[in-house]
């Protein structure tokens, strides 16, 4: 059938697009099995479009752009296809692990917040990590689990740590990005250039608990999906690693980066591990 070329086009086109933008996870869902690896390239276009709206179409009026993005995917998900190509490849993703229109919701509410906060208090740092990390973690959460109420239940505060752990390394390695550019402070009462070592190191300490929850969750997590999910968080960790070493000028002026060699590293270690069946404390 005809439409099936669309679907299968679709498809390509969140996988094509999650590559371009990240090659880093990128490779992490390579590594996951292939019956669930096109999903998450699905989550991750519809994600990454809303992400770009709020974060480079500068010249654009994107409080409009995210008003139809977001009237769009309702639309798709209700009609069941889109002619947006990234759209309709999520929209079959969420109807397929009855992923909830709620978290849908939280997520486009934490970017509609970067379109006019410029900084955060402790309950909107909290609401904002919710809707732009935790809430997208859960929606892969669910496909990880084929959709398995019980399971998703099991893993969910974990998957809500990963995420959590996830947002706030890149907040502190995009510190100054953030506010340079698009003239924005997560961090409560944090100032980029006013930033404390002591301040650095409660991040730090909030940022490791977030780790040490998550990772009791990924052993737990089917085969499916479990060495593709380990090497995002070993990724990460290796990053947080980097920050805590690095100067308080550094982290205020520079982007931390992982190089490449250490992701390829951080790839066959994973492996190892993962085969081995290594407990995930000697991680």
């Amino acid at each position: 059938m005809q439409i099936d070329l669309f679907h299968h086009l679709s498809h390509d086109f969140s996988r094509r697009l999650t590559e371009k933008y990240s090659t880093s996870f990128s490779i992490a869902v390579k590594l996951l099995s292939p019956e669930i690896r096109q999903d998450i390239y699905n989550i991750y276009g519809f994600v990454r479009i809303a992400d770009e709206i709020v974060d480079t179409f500068h010249d654009y009026p994107k409080e409009d752009l995210l008003d139809r993005f977001e009237n769009d995917v309702f639309h798709a998900i209700s009609y069941g296809i889109s002619t947006n190509p990234v759209l309709n490849s999520f929209q079959q993703t969420k109807r397929k692990y009855r992923i909830e229109d709620e978290l849908i919701h939280d997520f486009l509410s934490s970017m509609r917040m970067d379109l006019h906060k410029q900084s955060y208090n402790e309950r909107e740092y909290h609401q904002y990590i919710y809707g732009s990390a935790d809430a997208v973690g859960l929606m892969c959460l669910k496909v990880f689990v084929n959709g398995d109420d019980q399971e998703y239940e099991k893993l969910k505060a974990s998957a809500m740590r990963l995420g959590s752990a996830f947002q706030k390394v890149n907040f502190l390695r995009d510190m100054n990005v953030d506010q340079e550019e698009l003239n924005r402070n997560y961090f409560p009462g944090i100032h980029t250039s006013q930033m404390t070592s002591s301040d650095r190191a409660n991040i730090l300490d909030e940022i490791r608990l977030d780790f040490s929850i998550a990772r009791k969750g990924i052993q737990q997590l089917p085969h499916s999906s479990r060495l593709g999910v380990m090497i995002a968080y070993r990724y990460y960790y290796k990053l947080l690693r980097r920050l805590e070493r690095a100067s308080l000028e550094q982290i205020k002026s520079q982007r931390i980066r992982i190089p490449d060699f250490k992701k390829i590293f951080i790839i066959v270690t994973s492996y190892l591990i993962y085969k081995l069946s290594i407990r995930e404390e000697a991680w």
